[in-house]
């Protein structure tokens, strides 16, 4: 079972690789990469306006650690009235949203999933039934 300080580490470990940190030196290199980085979208939005992509997140977990790494990459995310909750509109350069944003996301997401999925799975062996397994399937 993946503790919380183990899942934090591995976040921490993963977003440490989408700004390309390890040593102190890098993480310095990196913050900086990150505001030149911020510096230029800001340009961009202000200089031209930046194709929309538009996201359907499955749940409100997925969409709130998307709304998360889009503020912390200087992204305003917003939705247009009458679209569903789950969906997630960004201005950005395509190559940045494909390059970074996307993965960074999937790579995050699929941490959190692997750890609420085995918290889930213990807390139901420990205090619902012994057997969290599916159920079996029969033909008919």
């Amino acid at each position: 079972m993946t503790t919380e300080s183990q899942l934090r580490e591995k976040l921490r470990k993963i977003t440490a690789l989408f700004e390309t940190a390890a040593t102190a030196g890098e993480r310095q290199a990196a913050a900086a990469a990150m505001e030149r980085v911020r510096r230029g979208l800001d340009a961009a939005l202000n200089t031209q306006r930046l194709p929309e992509t538009r996201f359907s997140l499955g749940d409100q977990w997925q969409r709130r650690l998307f709304l998360a790494i889009c503020r912390r990459h200087g992204l305003e995310p917003y939705r247009y009235k009458g679209q569903r909750y789950t969906t997630v509109v960004v201005r950005a350069p395509r190559a940045f949203v494909e390059g970074t944003l996307w993965p960074e996301y999937l790579a995050l997401q699929k941490a959190l999933h692997s750890y609420l999925d085995e918290a889930t799975e213990q807390i139901i062996r420990e205090e619902v039934f012994n057997d969290a397994g599916e159920a079996a399937e029969r033909a008919g």
